[in-house]
């Protein structure tokens, strides 16, 4: 169930022009089970009107701070006592002035000050405001508030110019949103660094070796990491996906690319989950040009060298190992060789050919002294939350490795 199900969430509408993604976000939350009350300040209705937010929300779109009470509404105290969450996007240099200085001239600060309940900021503005030591000083007095802030993104700006001070996407700030909602997971505070897709290694500047990895399933498993509480850090070969919000995402293509990133990422880790389709092989030579069809040339001979296997060669004290093992014949002996050789807390085995590319996929779970689990076949997500929850169970209660 979705973190938002039941749950009020005030949005408040501050008047930039990235107001009417808030719109967006007001859709997405409330699609997802939330009832939404929308703040709108005077600035922000010159933007997008007070109908576009209430026929979104099927429901009334508060403006005025001083608006009469009346039985069971008592203006912004109410609201800030029936609020789960409080969310500012866009919030602009005035607006997070406004809450860092504590003013109540509007009713977004009315209810700021009131409210017990969390809040999320998604600055936007141009970036010479953003970087202004003003706006940094009421951005770190939020924070040591308790205050989220979400973005904001480099990119196009309103005044044609590129830089930071674009507000976040409304996905993220959604995503962003529910982690906030949700109860602490059994992964809270704790570092997994998921590895995802397949990798490409070249023979000349437009070919290269690969796999039919799609990378759903490392996704899937970042993913369900996150929600489950983690900071996920997501190394990811080429792929033709969306990658997940709130999770740091390192591309990368060749297995050596792979490998550094992977060594690096891990320095902090307490789980590495490899997901990714590595290649076994690479060219010895690189050609610096493309190789041309001519009438002399009746056959390509390539040379391939070995890479490196990432997961045995990573040997680093309290790193929880998880692997997998896509196999097309011997599965159980295959992933038991490699669950031994590799000192892996976890492999994940499934027929390679029926999984690599597919939505679903079934798989055994193995795991040093233990009886391997059969899983039936299940969408990726579904499995990535098994996976997880398993990994979940090789860490103690203070984070750390069970002995």
């Amino acid at each position: 169930m979705s973190a938002f199900a039941g749950k009020t969430i005030l949005l408040g509408v501050s008047g930039g022009i990235a107001a009417y993604k808030a719109a967006v976000i007001a859709s997405t939350l409330v699609q997802s089970g939330s009832q939404v009350e929308v703040l709108l300040t005077e600035a922000a209705a010159r933007f997008v009107t007070p109908l576009t937010f209430s026929a979104i929300t099927h429901a009334p779109v508060h403006t005025d701070p001083f608006a009469l009470w009346g039985p069971g509404f008592s203006g912004h105290v109410t609201l800030a006592e029936c609020a789960d969450l409080l969310i500012v996007a866009p919030a602009t240099a005035m607006t997070i002035a406004r809450l860092a200085l504590g003013l109540t001239d509007d009713l977004i600060g009315l209810v700021a000050l009131s409210t017990p309940a969390p809040i999320l900021i998604a600055p936007a503005m141009e970036d010479h405001m953003f970087w202004h030591s003003a706006t940094q000083d009421h951005l770190a007095t939020l924070a040591t508030r308790g205050v989220t802030v979400v973005g904001p993104e480099r990119g196009r700006l309103a005044s044609g110019r590129s830089g930071a001070g674009r507000m976040a996407d409304p996905a993220t700030i959604a995503a962003r949103a529910e982690d906030l909602l949700a109860p602490a997971g059994p992964l809270e505070g704790v570092h997994v660094v998921v590895t995802a897709g397949g990798t490409r290694e070249p023979i000349d500047p437009v070919r290269y070796i690969g796999n039919r990895s799609s990378g759903t399933m490392g996704y899937a498993i970042a993913e369900a990491a996150r929600q489950a509480g983690a900071r996920v850090t997501l190394i990811t070969g080429p792929t033709a996906l969306t990658p997940p919000t709130s999770i740091e995402v390192v591309a990368v293509e060749t297995a050596l690319d792979m490998q550094r990133e992977v060594e690096a990422a891990t320095r902090d880790a307490d789980i590495l989950i490899m997901a990714a389709a590595v290649a076994d092989f690479r060219p010895e030579v690189r050609s610096k040009q493309k190789i041309k069809k001519t009438p002399a040339l009746d056959g390509l001979d390539l040379h391939l060298t070995r890479n490196p296997d990432i997961l045995a060669m990573l040997d680093r004290p309290g790193l929880i190992k998880i692997g997998f093992a896509a196999e097309t014949e011997r599965l159980l002996e295959n992933a038991e060789k490699k669950l031994r050789d590799k000192g892996l807390a976890m492999i994940v085995a499934n027929d390679a050919a029926a999984t690599i590319g597919a939505p679903e996929s079934a798989a055994t779970l193995l795991m040093p002294d233990r009886p391997a689990e059969a899983l039936p076949r299940m969408a990726k997500d579904d499995l990535a939350r098994v996976i997880v929850e398993r990994a979940a169970g090789l860490l103690d209660r203070r984070g750390h490795p069970v002995p």
